[in-house]
């Protein structure tokens, strides 16, 4: 009967709380380096020991399967924001997104073009086929078995909690409100934000924005306050030998000469949210500050707010914010031009489908303009973007 009460282990009451903490990490870390850092991005590539290990613990932890993961995730990538994005709070809304994010997860895996198209290169052996996918459920009722014989009826509840951490932090935390609040380093293409700078519980996850900017970078922190947990473990297994990794975000390189070749506009486009951070910063931000301080009380009023709506991506602005933003450029001549110019340097990278000569002809009339338009902050900017280069001095 003791041991039917408390296990063969017979824990202390802390003891429940320890193990059950550090399974449910295991399994964050599990989703993070293997389904999402490995299998869907290739930002790395995990030791096939180690990589086993995660596959076993996930089917028991979650009952997850590593292709319909895989497949959903790279769905939202490629139509993020849209109608057919399987977990957008903007179409999904907020609280079905956080609340019932894994059903959505599980509704999107049922559909097989969505396996077919974006399911790809993930696991097709023996184990996947006729263990793993074959008894989804078995996994979880192992751990479930395991649970109570090691804790006894305190792992009934051990095991709840486990079965609710990644449908709640993952698939409700970071797909909802990782699009819903909290601050962005890059204005990519969707609204995803970094909900935390500090990513512990999550296993970096938490810093949604930087990955959305950049999706195969297998370190998620690019800025010097921000902590990503998940790459330290990432450092740690590469130290024994036990991951390669594949990519990290890129970091500008700048040049001492400002010749402009082909080599500086691959070198701006390859680092497009880093230049446009920059454009944000140095030359958006001064402009409103030298309007709003030489500005009447009226277009004070008008003015107010409009700096976030400038630098946001455009297609993210809801219609009133679009309204506002006209009705602001429109009174200040030297905010129109400067929006003007990001919007022009924005669709340089946008078509690079086309020629190099065509694209280098666009960037250096971009750079003669500017230098031309008498507002010191865009020369400034414009002198430094010369400057960019993808090889390093010392190359």
């Amino acid at each position: 009967m003791h041991i039917l009460l408390h296990g063969i282990l017979n824990l202390p009451v802390w003891g429940y709380f320890v193990v059950g903490a550090i399974a449910i990490h295991f399994t964050i870390m599990s989703v993070t380096l293997y389904l999402h850092r490995t299998a869907t991005h290739r930002g790395l590539d995990l030791h096939p020991a180690v990589s086993h290990v995660m596959r076993l613990w996930l089917w028991m932890s979650t009952g997850m399967l590593t292709k319909e993961w895989v497949a959903v995730h790279r769905k939202h990538h490629a139509v993020c924001e849209t109608p057919e994005d399987p977990h957008s709070p903007k179409h999904k809304g907020l609280a079905k997104v956080v609340l019932q994010g894994a059903e959505l997860y599980r509704e999107e895996a049922k559909n097989p073009e969505t396996l077919e198209k974006y399911g790809r290169g993930t696991p097709e052996d023996w184990v996947e086929k006729h263990l793993y996918t074959a008894h989804g459920k078995l996994g979880v009722s192992i751990l479930l078995v395991i649970n109570l014989v090691l804790f006894g009826i305190p792992g009934i509840s051990m095991w709840a909690f486990q079965m609710m951490a990644i449908p709640f932090f993952a698939a409700g935390v970071v797909n909802g409100i990782g699009h819903h609040a909290g601050y962005r380093n890059f204005e990519c293409k969707d609204a995803a934000t970094n909900v935390l700078p500090w990513g512990i519980i999550l296993g970096g996850e938490e810093l949604h924005n930087n990955h959305h900017a950049f999706p195969s970078s297998a370190k998620f922190a690019l800025r010097p306050f921000e902590f990503d947990i998940g790459w330290w473990y990432i450092r740690g297994l590469n130290a024994l030998g036990l991951v390669k990794i594949r990519r990290v975000a890129p970091t500008p390189v700048i040049k001492q000469e400002a010749q402009v070749g082909m080599d500086t506009v691959e070198a701006v486009i390859l680092n497009r949210l880093h230049v446009l951070r920059h454009y944000g910063r140095n030359v958006i931000v001064p402009a409103y500050k030298h309007e709003k301080r030489n500005a009447c009380a009226m277009r004070n009023r008008v003015l107010a707010g409009t700096r976030k709506l400038m630098i946001r991506e455009r297609a993210l602005l809801k219609p009133k914010e679009e309204r506002r933003l006209r009705v602001a450029l429109a009174r200040s001549k030297a905010l129109d031009t400067v929006y003007g110019f990001r919007m022009k340097l924005e669709k340089i990278w946008d078509n690079n489908a086309q020629s190099n000569d065509t694209l280098l002809h666009a960037f250096k009339e971009w750079c003669h303009e500017a230098e031309q338009s008498g507002i010191a902050s865009l020369q400034e900017f414009a002198a430094h973007l010369r400057s960019y280069s993808t090889q390093s001095q010392t190359a």
